[in-house]
């Protein structure tokens, strides 16, 4: 169907200059730098998160632990530090811990709780009683004194047991037997002449003599016997007496000491108990601490004995596993590696003759350790990436103790000797710190997660730009600098910075919250300032700074821009095209998003198809992109085909498209594309159109607006800027813009456009330069118009689809009916396609 109508140059409509970007106007600051402002603001729009925060650190209930949700970026660290050291500053320090022997079971060492500031003490005082006892034990034992009661109870011993010897020989004399020592023993032999006789003396005496003197032998025997067997036990209590004098010896030297200490925490009853425990310990086993200790090379060599020995002076030491100073405030712990050991603390081991050893002094305090009794913030992601560390910091919380065990203990897998410390009990505020994404995915999969983190403090992104937000937002710019110790800012860079936040916001009434985009532009800003000599930052050295920030990252953009100038990619900037329009297309890099106009076509044909979508059938397209596709499917039926079936095959793809393509904001592009190639009326290749379309054909608001009319904007002027050439988006779109300024200068000029649209009509008037084509009273539309000519053809495709399935009815009903029947008449001739209904609703 031949064009009824040629498009006007330059429609009417487009938006004026000072709607294409909200700039802020200087003049309308109280200050002239930022040198003038306090600059008290550290983060800008997150009053809700605070009082989320504020909330969760004040109730001191359990379950209350906090989570804070948000992207990277935008202070969330920073509003925590400030506020955590604010609470803990409410707080005085807890109590400190340090793990003591058990000496009833020194597998499973015991936690002793002393005030703040008095733990380190204790691990000092008992480390100086150890050492101080390692150097009194031998000198206790080698006093004279003690050696002199040591040799008067050995020779008492020895005196009785030669005095019984001597007793048992002086009675055997005096009846004619000797007692005699031999090198295998004693043994009694008779006497003649005051001399042991010899066997063949003994054999020549009567064999009445011989009776009685072996009678005599053996009677003496039995008595030696006896009193052989009385020895041992006189041993033991020669043993005894020993062991008596060496437990008073080593009450003279380790008693002072223990006393010194008793006094030190007379205040501390636990810690009393404790120090008689030890005294207990050194009476029961100094005397075998003495003797290993000259096995190891003498008693000088006590004070270096091995850690992992079982008499070793380390067993009277106190370990501090977490220490406080006496005037500190709660602790607030940031653990960056939130591994296992990390967290829950660690025991560590030693080799010792092949073997790994270990000792409550080698128990190592995790982040829950250091942070009870305060707070501990940890980041999310990394807590779940962790092995075992969720799981554990759960059972944590849930259980109100902290027990150190490593995964290999957990599951039967240590060889070594394992220690069984007493579980610490807790009492502190976690702080999780994750993404939105993260905190929701916990929330929906992980039961206990909602029970042991009822607070969520969630970060704006943006803040209102009105007058209170701009004066917070040039605080904020100030608070940064001078943290960063920067020169100040000018009033026009405060200004380029808060339009530099409408934009990275993407809409003219917000501001970006980024705390790291804008100090890294204040970084480079000065940089380029002090570069220059220049006292204050200026409004150049921003945009000179921004410029240079896009540079660095527009790599890919350059690249698809020079393919479209050379005509590789096909982007027509002027002329008309039936069925072909340009889209556009949004790529985003990490914190860099720009636009390429990209192709859409679309054809029809008669058939039952509908609309097929090309890059979904190639699974190209994504879920959204498919979904735009059937809501304009849908428009497309119920605006023209209420009344006749909708007898069409239509095919719309992305032209030269090789990725994966989401989003529904092509489908107005898609539906105009698709109503060109059916009204037979041809596109105006120098406009670009975005946004999405619903049921009713009305253009709804889309993402990346700026990115996209500036995209288009830059192949346009690198081929020459004809007047003629803009970009349509939704009306819903416009508070959004915060175009560069070249493209503002460009429409202020008259050389390129943006027009805003309500609804696909006046899109398709734009594109076309054709009237839509409105019904009227009684509902009709006018000929020679789009809508009018859209409907002809469905219903001329219609009347072809009927004619050629009618013949096709009739023989299957010919080869379906009863033999009997009446043959049917002679088809008719295909009827002329009629006229297209006139009445659109």
């Amino acid at each position: 169907m031949p064009s009824t109508a040629a498009p006007s140059a330059v429609p009417d409509g487009a938006l004026p200059a000072e709607q294409l970007a909200a700039r802020c106007d200087e003049s309308g600051f109280d200050f002239q730098s930022t040198a003038d402002l306090p600059g008290l603001t550290e983060v800008v729009g997150q009053q809700r998160a605070i009082e989320s925060i504020e909330l969760a650190l004040a109730l001191d209930k359990p379950g209350y632990n906090l989570f804070v949700l948000g992207p990277c970026g935008f202070g969330r660290h920073c509003i925590l530090e400030r506020l955590l050291a604010r609470h803990a500053a409410r707080r005085s320090a807890p109590e400190d811990w340090c793990y003591v022997n058990r000496f009833s079971d020194p597998g499973k060492p015991r936690l002793l709780r002393v005030p703040a500031g008095r733990g380190a003490q204790l691990g000092q005082d008992m480390e100086s009683f150890v050492s101080e006892l390692a150097r009194a034990i031998p000198a206790a034992f080698e006093s004279e004194q003690y050696q002199t009661r040591v040799e008067a109870i050995q020779n008492a011993y020895k005196e009785r047991e030669e005095g019984a010897l001597r007793e048992l020989g002086t009675e055997a004399s005096a009846h004619g037997v000797a007692l005699m020592r031999t090198p295998q023993g004693f043994v009694f032999t008779p006497l003649k002449d005051d001399a042991a006789m010899s066997p063949a003396e003994f054999a020549k005496l009567p064999a009445e003599e011989q009776k009685r003197v072996a009678g005599l032998i053996e009677g003496y025997g039995q008595r030696l016997g006896q009193l052989m067997q009385q020895m041992p036990r006189w041993r033991r209590e020669v043993q005894a007496q020993l062991r008596e004098a060496g437990r008073e010896t080593l009450g003279l030297a380790a008693g002072h000491l223990i006393d010194e200490l008793k006094e030190r925490y007379a205040d501390l009853e636990h810690v009393l108990v404790f120090l008689d425990e030890v005294m207990r310990d050194v009476l029961d086993v100094g005397e075998e601490l003495r003797e290993e200790g000259r096995g190891e090379g003498g008693l000088a060599g006590l004070a270096g004995m091995m850690a992992g020995s079982r008499m070793s002076p380390a067993r009277w030491k106190a370990h501090p596993l977490v220490t406080h100073a006496a005037d500190a405030s709660a602790p607030v712990v940031f653990e960056d590696n939130p591994t296992l050991p990390n967290l829950i603390g660690r025991i560590d081991q030693v080799a010792q003759f092949g073997t790994l050893v270990t000792n409550f002094t080698l128990i190592k305090a995790g982040a829950l350790h250091r942070a009870n009794g305060g707070y501990l913030v940890l980041d999310a992601l990394k807590v779940l990436s962790q092995p075992f560390v969720w799981d554990s910091l759960k059972r944590a919380l849930r259980g109100g103790e902290l027990r150190i065990e490593s995964p290999g203990q957990a599951w039967g897998l240590v060889g070594a000797i394992a220690l069984e410390p007493q579980p610490m009990p807790l009492a502190l505020k976690v702080v999780l710190i994750g993404e939105p994404r993260l905190y929701y995915l916990l929330k929906d999969a992980d039961p206990d997660f909602a029970e042991l983190f009822r607070v969520a403090a969630e970060f704006d992104t943006e803040l209102p730009r009105d007058a209170d937000g701009v004066r917070a937002y040039a605080d904020f710019v100030t608070t940064l600098g001078r943290r960063a110790g920067l020169r100040p800012f000018d009033r026009g860079a405060v200004a380029r910075l808060v339009e530099h936040a409408s934009r990275l916001a993407g809409d003219g009434q917000r501001l970006s919250a980024s705390r790291r985009l804008l100090a890294e532009v204040l970084q480079e800003a000065e940089h380029l300032a002090a570069a220059a000599a220049r006292e204050l930052v200026g409004r150049g050295d921003v945009e000179a700074a921004l410029r240079a920030r896009e540079r660095r990252v527009d790599r890919l953009r350059g690249r698809l821009q020079e393919q479209i100038l050379r005509d590789n990619l096909l982007i027509a900037v002027q002329g008309e095209r039936v069925g072909q329009v340009n889209g556009l297309v949004v790529i985003a890099m990490d914190d860099f998003a720009f636009a390429h106009p990209m192709r859409i076509s679309a054809t029809a044909r008669v058939g039952e198809a509908g609309v097929l979508d090309i890059e979904r059938e190639s699974e190209l397209g994504g879920s959204l992109h498919s979904k735009g596709v059937m809501i304009l499917s849908a428009f497309l039926g119920a605006r023209y085909a209420r009344a006749v079936p909708l007898a069409l095959s239509a095919s719309l793809v992305f032209e030269q498209s090789y990725g994966p393509v989401e989003g529904d904001s092509a489908s107005m592009a898609e539906l105009c594309a698709l109503l060109s190639d059916l009204a037979d009326l041809p596109v105006r290749q120098s406009l670009a159109i975005t946004g999405s379309v619903n049921q009713f054909g009305e253009a709804q608001a889309i993402g990346g607006v700026n990115e996209k009319i500036e995209g288009f904007y830059d192949i346009c002027a690198a081929r020459g800027l004809s007047g003629e050439q803009g970009v349509l988006i939704p009306q819903s779109n416009v508070k959004h813009l915060m175009l560069r300024e070249d493209v503002v200068r460009a429409c202020e000029q008259g050389r390129f456009h943006v027009w805003p649209v309500r609804d696909v009509d006046q899109a398709i008037e734009l594109l076309t330069g054709v009237p839509a084509g409105e019904p009227d009273e009684q509902g009709l539309v006018p000929e020679d118009t789009v809508n009018f000519r859209v409907g002809a053809q469905l219903v001329e495709m219609a009347a072809i689809r009927q004619a050629y399935a009618a013949p096709a009815r009739r023989a299957r009903a010919r080869r379906e009916g009863a033999r009997e029947a009446p043959p049917p008449p002679a088809p008719p001739a295909p009827p002329a396609p009629p006229s297209a209904p006139r009445r659109l609703r």
